[in-house]
């Protein structure tokens, strides 16, 4: 039989399979290029704001993602617990995306104005203080640490080249809206703006 003779030859049955995994990949992916509900972004959807861009950043810098998807599945048992599942046009200026599939931790994805700053503060500096069974780790050191606008400043310039849609005053204006801010001002802004924007848009 003709799929012996391909078992048989190592060579050529990985250049198969990487033909059939190509092929599928082409058939998955290219439609979603032209899919203008995937390409452009949600109503109300806007770039992040320097100081949520600085937290982001910081989010992505301490681990944050491998414990907190930020990804509501259309599952009634997600979006009861966690809201509007999520759509593709939230995402477009997430780069890295923050999609993610392990919840050691809640979903983050509508966190966005359920607790006071007052209570990520706390939450952030000593977890256990809030929610005693809590595995996560603390951030104590967010709190004495300050952004540098300057970094903030080239991030959005990097942005901008990749497409978002950053004008010269909001780059300008990055200096002023991140100076004297610590880490920890920088990543509760982040989170306080977690699916906000969508509910904007609607």
């Amino acid at each position: 039989m003709k799929h012996d003779f391909v078992e048989k030859k190592v060579g050529l049955m990985a250049v198969l399979i990487l033909l059939v995994i190509s092929v599928g990949t082409l058939v998955q992916i290219v439609p979603l290029i032209f899919d203008a509900q995937v390409r452009d972004p949600a109503p109300g959807i806007e770039p992040y704001p320097p100081l949520e861009l600085a937290g982001r950043d910081i989010y992505i810098r301490e681990g944050c993602f491998g414990c907190h998807s930020q990804m509501i599945r259309p599952f009634r048992v997600e979006t009861e617990r966690y809201g509007h599942y999520s759509l593709a046009g939230e995402s477009v200026y997430d780069r890295p995306f923050q999609f993610g599939s392990k919840r050691t931790g809640p979903d983050l994805a509508r966190v966005g104005g359920l607790y006071s700053d007052k209570w990520h503060r706390l939450h952030l500096i000593d977890p256990r203080q809030l929610v005693p069974e809590s595995n996560m780790p603390a951030y104590p050191w967010l709190a004495t640490r300050e952004v540098d606008p300057r970094t903030v400043e080239r991030r959005m310039r990097a942005l901008r080249r990749l497409g978002h849609p950053y004008t010269d005053e909001d780059i300008a204006g990055a200096q002023a809206a991140t100076s004297g801010k610590m880490e920890i001002d920088a990543l509760i802004a982040y989170l306080q703006g977690l699916g906000t924007n969508l509910e904007r848009g609607r």
